[in-house]
């Protein structure tokens, strides 16, 4: 399987992203890889890493970055040589490659995906995916995040229906529960896009469609997926977020306070770890870009290399378990009902 890593516009690029395509290599022995960014910048850091198997990578020059400041449209057609546009580029018109991994800028990323790339036929927009922890062990899909502000209300059936089987096929999540985003669970509460939604989504019979959600209940468990317009779906996740990154600091600020609590700290050391590792995004990956005809992972601006390697591997399992295929077959079936 051969994939593309964007090695510019997040943080810690080119270093975490070249570290994660060697880290990816060594777990996948059938991976290739398409890095593409400042050529001299990636060789150094494949060098730093002691990697020397040039028969499984491939640099492509693309010494530019696409940034947040950048208006999307312009940055596809002016920016051409990019290291997002020459990934598109090369994930175009090559058919030899599955997909690609970006941590760059989201606006870009997703107006040149539907713009170059496309989507899959009966898709109206692509929507984004990020895949969040639960308080009972589990996970919860939220589709759309971000890609679409603006949307009508049979786009929520397709968002279902795509997440519904990201959900199954790439996590073995069997009938996944689907709930919409509102602000009560009630039937009929809601504005005009979620009231007319609603039976749309109770009628689908290729989706699980259990009702409203509110917004507190998102990692509760209750729920696989949640459905939502991608400005909410943007500000839930976000919010949930920065929520748990700060509660972390706080625990940290609060420890240092009394000598009793750092002992107490000590004692409990390896459960504080793990609740700092459950409320991490970072070991979650990113958010998969569904409805686009091939695989595309948009990872966290700030993505570590562990961050850009769960990505990686969130692409290769798509790829793998023929998702878009599935996704695919799902609305044929829809078109034809």
């Amino acid at each position: 399987m051969k994939l593309i890593i964007d090695c510019l516009g997040g943080d810690n690029s080119p270093r975490a992203n070249v570290e994660a395509a060697v880290l990816a290599m060594q777990k996948y022995p059938d991976l290739n890889l398409i890095l593409t960014g400042g050529e001299k910048d990636i060789l150094a850091e494949l060098n730093r890493l002691g990697f020397t198997d040039t028969s499984r990578v491939e640099i492509v020059h693309a010494p530019d970055a696409i940034t947040g400041d950048d208006k999307p449209t312009d940055a596809i057609r002016l920016k051409k040589e990019s290291s997002m546009m020459k990934a598109i580029s090369i994930l175009r018109t090559d058919e030899s490659v599955a997909g690609l991994v970006s941590t760059g800028a989201t606006g870009a990323l997703v107006a040149a995906a539907t713009l170059r790339i496309g989507r899959i036929r009966g898709i109206r927009r692509p929507a984004f995916c990020p895949i969040l922890p639960t308080m009972k062990g589990g996970i919860v899909g939220l589709c759309d995040s971000g890609a679409n502000v603006d949307i009508i209300p049979d786009q929520l059936r397709e968002f279902a229906i795509m997440g519904s089987r990201y959900l199954e096929t790439v996590f073995d999540i069997k009938n996944p529960r689907v709930a919409m985003l509102n602000v009560g669970t009630e039937r009929e509460k809601g504005d005009d896009l979620r009231k007319t939604a609603y039976p749309l989504l109770e009628n689908e019979p290729s989706i699980n469609f259990v009702g409203n959600m509110e917004s507190r209940d998102l990692l509760t468990g209750k729920y696989d997926l949640v459905v939502c317009d991608g400005f909410s779906g943007n500000v839930l996740t976000k919010t949930t977020e920065g929520t748990a990154l700060e509660m972390l600091k706080m625990i940290k600020r609060d420890i240092q306070k009394s000598w009793k609590y750092k002992l107490g700290a000590l004692l409990m050391k390896k459960m504080l770890m793990a609740e700092k590792n459950f409320m991490d995004y970072q070991n979650y990956g990113g958010s998969v870009l569904l409805g686009s005809e091939k695989v595309i992972v948009k990872g966290h601006g700030s993505s570590d290399a562990s961050s850009v390697l769960k990505c990686i591997e969130q692409a290769y399992r798509m790829e793998l378990s023929g998702l878009n295929d599935k996704i695919r077959e799902s609305i044929k079936e829809e078109a034809n009902v």
